[in-house]
């Protein structure tokens, strides 16, 4: 049974001193909606409030759509769902197992072989020493990288790191699965085979949180869904009301 629930999380990012306040109006323009996340923090600090006052709760056969513009919050949701980011307040809580397409470059040392970067790799999301080793032949497969798999990764073109990347964090299922946006990953060839890898393993996830600004995509793989607006939640519902309000605004 997996599980992630958020309860009153708050994110603040630190920018600027108080002193500094007139240079950071001047740069964040006059756009009230801007201005509306900037909150002194107290000691004469002022700090951009990511995520305000957010709680959700998710169980298995959960796929949600994250929903808004651009600096919406959802990024840094992800990361807070991933635990790359710690709230500033609140709890995050969850139970199962949590893969993150997010930072697919994460763990990767430009001086390794791509056989040490997928070792590497499996440690930074859980996978025991003994099951990396069972993973290989099918990342071989996938990559069709061959030879270059001895090769330090900084001879690689960035097409060759983001398909050995994509590879191992796709080799198994999770839990949860945590995305920002549909992946493209190398050439116009690879990428139909990447989708169907991608697809496949989105069906056997428990629980998806899927950011995206594709209604197509949101509507074909979540049935749940979340409005985001400068870090608050506007809606919460199935994910064709969500949509519908958030077109509607």
């Amino acid at each position: 049974m997996a599980s992630i629930e958020l309860e009153r999380v708050n994110v603040d990012f630190p920018l600027f001193s108080s002193r500094s306040r007139g240079l950071l109006n001047t740069l964040l323009g006059k756009a009230q909606g801007h201005r509306g996340r900037i909150e002194d923090i107290g000691h004469g600090a002022i700090a951009v409030r990511a995520l305000r006052d957010v709680t959700l709760s998710l169980k298995d056969g959960d796929r949600m759509g994250l929903i808004g513009r651009n600096g919406a919050g959802k990024s840094t949701m992800l990361r807070v769902l991933s635990s790359v980011y710690e709230p500033t307040s609140g709890v995050m809580r969850s139970d199962g197992h949590i893969s993150s397409l997010i930072d697919l470059m994460l763990g990767m040392d430009p001086d390794a072989s791509g056989y040490e970067f997928i070792a590497t790799r499996c440690i930074v999301m859980g996978i025991s020493s003994k099951d990396a080793k069972g993973l290989v032949t099918d990342i071989e497969d996938f990559t069709e990288l061959g030879d270059y798999l001895h090769l330090p990764v900084r001879t690689y073109s960035s097409g060759m790191m983001l398909r050995l990347a994509f590879a191992v964090s796709t080799a198994v299922a999770p839990d949860i699965l945590l995305m920002d946006e549909m992946i493209g990953v190398g050439d116009a060839q690879f990428i139909d085979k990447a989708r169907i890898r991608l697809e496949n393993m989105m069906s056997k996830v428990k629980i998806l949180v899927l950011a995206s600004h594709n209604d197509s995509i949101l509507k074909t793989f979540c049935n749940t869904g979340i409005w985001l607006n400068e870090g608050q939640i506007l809606m919460q519902g199935s994910i064709e009301n969500c949509l519908a309000a958030y077109h509607g605004n």
